[in-house]
């Protein structure tokens, strides 16, 4: 989306992905924003009737990467290696880097270091077209939804950062409606697609339990 619930003019934290025009990804991104627009973000998450399950996931993990990437963007002066020395989510979650490649063992980094590390891992693999095909009638390679559950499970993490150690500061500056709009969007897709261990989204179990009480009340 151009814009994230007023939060367009603030800076990114890395460059915008965007899905190209005239691809079956693009149409279904826009019925994404139509949908989203009606305020129904249990409707909003659901696979539109005919639609390929492959290709609505690929919308999603591109819109929630850029959609993070502009929320952590608003509070990186506050993430610096000096308050944040381990990448957590609380006392007691912390989170290891590991990629296969430059770091093939789970190793510690400071908060802003992994989400930086993080990001451009994610980044690498929405911009290649082996896992992310934008041609229509491109096949998904099979290990696709593995790929994406891992995608979804790291971005969590920097969900849970931004509530457990930055919350009183996105608060003072007045965008805690954005993240709660965004993880609620979030999390919904996640339980609707069930992309995510429900042990690795125990640091925000609470949250998480409201928000489908919430959607259960509706």
């Amino acid at each position: 989306m151009s814009t994230f619930f007023g939060l367009g003019k603030t800076r990114t934290f890395k460059p915008r992905k965007d899905i190209p025009e005239g691809t079956k990804q693009y149409q279904l991104r826009k019925y994404a924003e139509a949908t989203l627009g009606s305020g129904n973000l249990r409707l909003a998450v659901q696979l539109p009737d005919g639609e390929d399950t492959n290709e609505w996931l690929a919308v999603h993990a591109v819109d929630f990467f850029n959609h993070l990437n502009m929320l952590y963007g608003t509070i990186t002066e506050f993430c610096t290696p000096q308050e944040c020395p381990i990448m957590s989510a609380g006392p007691r979650y912390e989170y290891l880097w590991e990629d296969g490649v430059k770091y093939k063992r789970p190793t510690k980094l400071s908060a802003p270091e992994y989400v930086d590390t993080l990001m451009n891992w994610a980044q690498s693999l929405l911009d290649n077209e082996e896992y992310f095909p934008n041609q229509i009638g491109a096949p998904f390679p099979r290990n696709f939804r593995d790929t994406v559950r891992t995608i979804f499970r790291r971005l969590f993490r920097v969900y849970a950062h931004l509530y457990s150690n930055h919350f009183d500061q996105i608060c003072a500056l007045g965008i805690e409606a954005h993240l709660n709009t965004s993880y609620r969007h979030f999390f919904l897709f996640v339980h609707e697609f069930d992309l995510v261990d429900k042990k690795e989204l125990a640091p925000l179990d609470e949250l998480n339990d409201a928000i489908l009480a919430e959607d259960k009340s509706r």
